[in-house]
């Protein structure tokens, strides 16, 4: 009986301590979702010169265009339905990015969007890389009794 109780107990304890690893990677994961979105709005603010009334309509536009993007991408479409449901959110919501900013800027927009996101992917890998190269160096050096490792 005390064995089946300590099995229980070294259970329970497994099943807290993994719940608190997964809940304090959770909150890493939202708060460099929460430092991204902000890079991302000044960036869009600063490339499309918004002025604070601007923005002040810009953004929650923006925001309900982020969720209907979200929304398709969760579905179960094709590629090419995907696809052209993403560009038919993106001509009904250039209707009215163009009443906010105007046409030229509503056009940038969607540039500077595609620029951002490709500038994140790319600092993502570059940053991935690095990780990559530390932990490679890191295997290979001599162990600090100077003895060889052989793996």
């Amino acid at each position: 009986m005390k064995k089946i109780i300590l099995y229980i107990s070294f259970v329970l304890a497994a099943f807290t301590t993994s719940a608190q690893a997964v809940s304090e990677e959770v909150q890493v994961n939202q708060k460099k979702e929460e430092k991204i979105k902000a890079l991302y709005i000044a960036y869009i603010s600063q490339q499309l010169s918004l002025t604070p009334t601007e923005a002040e309509k810009f953004w929650p536009a923006h925001t309900q265009y982020e969720a209907d993007l979200r929304a398709i991408n969760k579905g179960e479409l094709n590629e090419l339905d995907r696809q052209q449901a993403v560009l038919n959110v993106k001509k009904k919501y250039q209707n009215n990015f163009n009443k906010i900013i105007g046409n030229e800027r509503s056009n940038n927009f969607y540039r500077q969007d595609a620029e951002f996101r490709k500038k994140l992917v790319d600092r993502l890998k570059q940053m991935r890389q690095q990780s990559n190269n530390n932990n490679n160096i890191n295997n290979h050096r001599a162990p600090k009794n100077g003895r060889l490792r052989i793996q």
